[in-house]
This record gives structure tokens, sequence and C-alpha cells, in this order.
């Protein structure tokens, strides 16, 4: 069993940033990819970023390549999602998530397990 739980969202103006924590329980995660996602209102779920919970390799959307970085710390099995220059269109409840397959996958069905959420919300 995994547990994730999510921290760190909040109400910030455009520019700002903001630091995602994604406390991670249960069991070990080598060789799991932990990936950071988001859904706005309307919209599915969209893949943020990933990274190996065992390497160093990162992935990012698009959209948020160069403002947005995301760090493990194994010790404190804890993923962080820092979010700089945020963007009204940032705005959405983001959730931490981990899939078992040790292969970088963006689709939200490949990943096993879900956070809670947490909500961003970046005012113009």
């Amino acid at each position: 069993q995994v547990q994730l739980v999510e921290s760190g969202g909040g109400l910030v103006q455009a520019g700002d940033s903001l630091r995602l924590s994604c406390a991670a329980s249960g069991r070990t995660f080598s060789n799991y990819i932990m990936g950071w996602f988001r859904q706005a209102p309307g919209k599915e779920r969209e893949f943020v970023a990933a990274i190996w919970w065992t390497g160093s390799s990162t992935y990012y959307a698009d959209s948020v390549k160069g403002r947005f970085t995301i760090s493990r710390d194994t010790a404190k099995k804890t993923v962080y999602l820092q979010m700089n220059s945020l963007k009204p269109e940032d705005t959405a409840v983001y959730y931490c998530a981990a899939d078992q397959t040790p292969i970088p996958r963006y689709a939200a069905f490949d990943y096993d397990y879900w956070g809670q959420g947490t909500q961003v919300t970046v005012s113009s």
C-alpha cells in the first residue's frame, strides 16, 4: 500500500512562486516514477512533471518547462514541485502520483497511486 499526501497549495498572484510537497509512505519506491499532474475545472488531468525515485532524470510538460522544477529527497521520502513565475493558467488542483513501471510515462491512467490533491490558485 502506498500513501501520497500533498501540501503547499494556496492562493498567489501572477509571477509569484510556490513549492508543493508530496510525502510518500507505505513501501519502498525503488524504480518508481514520481509525477505531478494537475486538473483545472472542466479539463482533463494533465501531466506536469516526473522524476525517477532513484535517479536524476526529470521530465516536464512544455507549458511548465523553465518555470517548474521537480525534485525529491529520498531520505525524507518526499517529492517537491517548485513553481516559479506562476500564471493564471497554472490554476488547478495539483496531484502527486506514483508509477510502478520504470518507464517515463505521461498519461494519468498509467500511474498506480495518487494523492488527494492540493489547490493552487493564481490571480492576475
